[in-house]
């Protein structure tokens, strides 16, 4: 277990299998402080964590049609672990690994490393990984992550961690307001595969460019709903420049959830071209202090590339070559008000 903390309230603690995010304390308006993200009691009881509770995803975060892409004319099968897709990595991703860590005192932060090895899960080549977490004296949590492959590979790494600002085991996440910077998202099937339409979000209920209530419209009569019961999909972010290459156009402002109760406020900046908001649909398990995580009792709000784009060669790409480095960033911040 690693502890991460400042003079503000802020502690992250961390474990090294799945490179795990067990808890996330902050204060609220009132200062009192409470764990926002969804957890277990104990390292033993997040084997085989279905729900990807607070975990690195990887070697490819989101879904894969059939499990299957082709890559420099190779076509390549990967495990059917979500129905017929592949979801975040396979039957045992990067969630499920032990990872190396290494606590970086003089940066008040950890660094995870994972050498993934060539056909692990079905995809080519050795990908060395390091994740580090840091926490500043502005109450952020920064996630750096860095790749390297000896042949070429697709790799789109985030972060599974399930808020609730109100508190984990404090009911569910309908009345937190969410402000999301993205004018479009990725159109899906009854498959939640993405169908190739860069859908606009005005007029429907993935409209969130204003603040508004998680639950106000997610049990509305719109196919985007109906076919991932309610929120699962992957916003686009507005930012100047090439989406294809987010991360030369440094952070970008991704979204901002707000819970009223409380005051506390989440914002995520991210270098990634994505932003892919999932309202806890399919939760149904016991978490920390017997508390039991119904469903949309915690949200995610995961910086990545857009699912499936090793099937999508218009979608900004996702293979790394040897030679070159992979660098992401993404920063949650907490604040009250």
């Amino acid at each position: 277990m690693y502890t991460l903390a400042n003079a503000n309230g802020l502690e992250v603690k961390a474990i090294n299998y799945g490179g795990i995010i067990t808890s996330i304390r902050v204060p609220d308006r009132q200062g009192r402080i409470a764990d926002i993200t969804l957890g277990h009691d104990t390292p033993e009881a997040y084997i085989p964590n279905p729900a990807f509770l607070g975990a690195i995803i990887g070697r490819v975060g989101n879904r894969i049609a059939n499990g299957r892409f082709t890559l420099d004319g190779k076509v390549y099968q990967l495990p059917q672990n979500n129905g017929t897709n592949s979801l975040h990595g396979g039957i045992k991703g990067f969630d499920k690994v032990d990872w190396e860590g290494k606590a970086l005192k003089d940066r008040n932060a950890v660094a995870f490393a994972y050498l993934s090895q060539d056909g692990e899960e079905g995809y080519p080549g050795n990908l060395s990984v390091k994740v580090t977490y840091t926490v500043t004296d502005a109450n952020e949590l920064v996630i750096d992550y860095e790749a390297t492959t000896d042949k070429p590979t697709p790799v789109n790494l985030t972060h599974h961690a399930y808020f609730n600002l109100a508190g984990e085991g404090n009911g569910d996440i309908l009345n937190h307001d969410l402000f999301i910077n993205g004018d479009r998202f990725t159109a899906i099937d009854e498959k939640l595969i993405p169908t190739g339409e860069l859908r606009a979000v005005k007029g429907t209920p993935l409209d969130f460019t204003t603040p508004t209530r998680i639950g106000a419209r997610v049990d509305e009569n719109y196919d985007q709903l109906l076919h991932a019961q309610g929120y699962d999909h992957n916003f686009i972010i507005n930012r100047k420049g090439s989406a294809g290459n987010a991360a030369a156009g440094g952070l970008a402002f991704a979204a901002r959830v707000t819970e009223p109760t409380t005051g506390r406020i989440l914002e995520v900046c991210t270098t990634e071209p994505a932003v892919h908001f999932y309202a806890g649909n399919f939760l149904d398990g016991t978490g920390k202090h017997g508390h039991v995580y119904q469903r949309r009792s915690g949200f995610c709000l995961e910086t990545q590339h857009y699912p499936d784009s090793p099937n999508h060669p218009d979608f900004p790409s996702t293979i790394l070559r040897p030679g070159e480095k992979l660098r992401s960033k993404t920063v949650f911040k907490f604040s009250a008000k």
